[in-house]
Order: structure tokens, then C-alpha cells, then sequence
């Protein structure tokens, strides 16, 4: 009789299946507020730290790499340098550019320490959406010109009741000078603007929100950090600070950063494109005192857009946590 085959040794079990790797940028978990959402599975104490210093950094060294170029450019050009002058350049078109472009060139590096050091998705920086909301960006753009312009109004009849003179705001300076002005404000102003929010009202917000729940300690040190890069005093150190410790917490109340980046562009546009035109450019970068007027101002500006954000977003359901 046929023997049967020898079966043989028995077959290895299969081996085990190695975990999948978890990418590189993992998202918040849903739930959570806008100053909260470095709070991603990943985070560890150090993260936070470790970017904030990053961001530090490449804005000192963007900021000194562009004025040290826009000097050298100044001294080839023949113009008179003065480090301590408000037109630090020798003239004052030269001096915005520089400035704006110091400031606007940082917005990457926020981006890349998300990325690289928090790993969490860089558009995260912007809203819990993870990205930046086109259309509310568009309907607060429209809100903050409305609220500017009562803005203006409030201060004109301060100003006129109080006996002020703002007669320097009536000349006009002809095209010619005008013109470029025009050009370099409305292609850089929308990028300066845009990095500070970044870095005070996203950057710095969401770096305490790392450690902390409740987001007043990032608003105001956000606000204090604002402030303090500007050369503003007396009332003009409260209008800053004012500013931005709102506009922090309506970051929060919104769930993102385009409301405070709307008005802060609009503010600016207003403020470099109205003293071009006029020959008072060199005066707003000086910045320095303000009078006290200009808080009336700044009160019906910031109210009104506040209100008509805040009305809006309810209105729309625009989200306020991540998902």
C-alpha cells in the first residue's frame, strides 16, 4: 500500500503587520477653538518653544537683511542716510518698501515652523478650517471699508469740535509721485498685514493655547508684542493695544484670522495711501503721539466692525472649532 507523502515541517505563521507611519503634518483633533489647535496628537512642551525661536529669529534676520539692503540701495542712490530719522533712507517711498517687506517676508517662516516643528497642516495658522476662508475674507474686507469710513468720519467731527486742525490731510501731491506709491502699498500693504496677523493673532495665540485653555494670556502678550513694534506713544500705545487685543479675541470668536486681517490691511491702506497722496508719508512713519481724538475714531470703527463680524458669522454658521 502507497505510503502517504511526508507532509514536511509546518508552514511559518505569517509575520506581523508593522503599524502604518503616521504622516508627517497631523491635523488637530475636531473640537477645537482657534487658539488651541497646535494641541495635535503630536505636540509635545517643546514645540512650541522651539517655534516661537524659530520665528523670533527669521524675523530678525529677515528684517536686518532687507533694511541693510534697502541701505545699501539708498547709499547707491545718493540719498542721505539717517538710522535715526523716520525716513531712515533718505526718502520715504524707499522707507515703506523696506519696512513692509521686513515684515511681509516673515510670513513663511510661521508657515514652515508649523510645518517642520509643530508638524500640524500650516494652514491651521490661518483658521480651524485649515486653510484661509476666501469668501469670509471678502465680506469682512466689505465690513472693515464700511467701519473705516464711519471710523473717519467719527474722528473728523472730534477733531472739528475739539478745534484740531486736519488741514494736512486736504493737499495732493500729483500723479507722478502718487503713482508708485500706489503701486508698492496696494501689492505689499495686503502681505504686511496679513504676517502680523500671523505672527501676534495666530503664531504667539495658538503657541500659549498649547499650554493654556483659556486664550486672554495669548491675546494680550499677542497685543503687548503688537504694540511694542510700533513707535507709537501716549494715546497712540492704547490705540495699538486696543487694536490688537480685539482683534485677537474676535480670531477666537470667528475661528480664524481673516476677519482681524481684513481690517488690518484696509487700516493701512488707508493710513499709507491717504499720507502719499497728501505728502505726509514721512510724518505716518514717524508715528510717535496722536491725538486724543483719534481714539473717537478708532472706538466707532472697531465697535462697528465688531458687531457687524460678529452678526455676520452667526448669521452664516461659520465655523468656530475644528472638525
Amino acid at each position: 500500500m502507497d505510503q502517504p507523502p511526508f507532509p514536511g515541517p509546518p508552514p511559518h505563521p505569517p509575520a506581523p503587520l508593522s503599524p502604518p507611519r503616521r504622516p508627517w503634518l497631523v491635523p488637530p483633533p475636531p473640537g477645537l477653538p482657534y487658539h488651541r489647535l497646535a494641541c495635535t496628537p503630536v505636540n509635545r512642551w517643546w514645540r512650541p518653544l522651539l517655534g516661537t525661536l524659530l520665528v523670533a529669529a527669521g524675523f530678525v534676520l529677515i528684517g536686518g537683511f532687507v533694511v541693510v539692503a534697502g541701505m545699501l540701495v539708498a547709499i547707491f542712490a545718493g540719498l542721505p542716510v539717517d538710522p535715526a530719522g523716520a525716513s531712515f533712507l533718505g526718502d520715504p517711498l524707499l522707507t515703506l518698501t523696506v519696512l513692509l517687506l521686513s515684515i511681509a517676508l516673515v510670513l513663511p517662516i510661521a508657515y514652515g515652523a508649523a510645518a517642520l516643528v509643530q508638524r500640524r497642516p500650516p494652514g491651521t495658522l490661518s483658521s480651524v478650517a485649515g486653510r484661509l476662508r476666501w469668501r469670509w475674507l471678502g465680506l469682512c474686507l466689505l465690513v472693515a471699508v464700511a467701519a473705516g469710513v464711519l471710523g473717519q468720519l467719527a474722528l473728523g467731527i472730534a477733531l472739528a469740535v475739539t478745534g484740531e486742525d486736519g488741514g494736512e490731510l486736504l493737499g495732493w501731491v500729483g500723479w507722478e509721485t502718487f503713482g508708485p506709491a500706489l503701486v508698492i502699498t496696494l501689492v505689499l500693504v495686503p502681505f504686511q498685514a496679513a504676517a502680523e496677523e500671523y505672527i501676534f493673532r495666530g503664531w504667539l495665540l495658538q503657541a500659549f493655547g498649547a499650554y493654556l485653555r483659556s486664550p486672554w494670556p495669548g491675546i494680550l502678550l499677542g497685543a503687548a508684542g503688537f504694540t511694542a513694534l510700533h513707535a507709537y506713544t501716549d494715546w497712540g500705545i492704547v490705540d495699538v493695544f486696543t487694536f490688537g487685543a480685539l482683534m485677537g479675541w474676535i480670531s477666537v470668536r470667528t475661528g480664524g484670522l481673516e476677519a482681524a486681517i481684513a481690517i488690518h490691511t484696509v487700516n493701512n491702506l488707508v493710513a499709507f495711501l491717504v499720507s502719499s497722496a497728501t505728502g505726509e508719508l514721512e510724518n505716518t512713519l514717524r508715528q510717535g503721539s496722536v491725538p486724543w481724538q483719534s481714539l473717537v475714531g478708532t472706538a466707532v470703527q472697531l465697535v462697528t466692525f465688531t458687531v457687524i463680524v460678529l452678526f455676520f458669522a452667526r448669521k452664516r454658521a461659520i465655523q468656530t472649532v475644528s472638525r
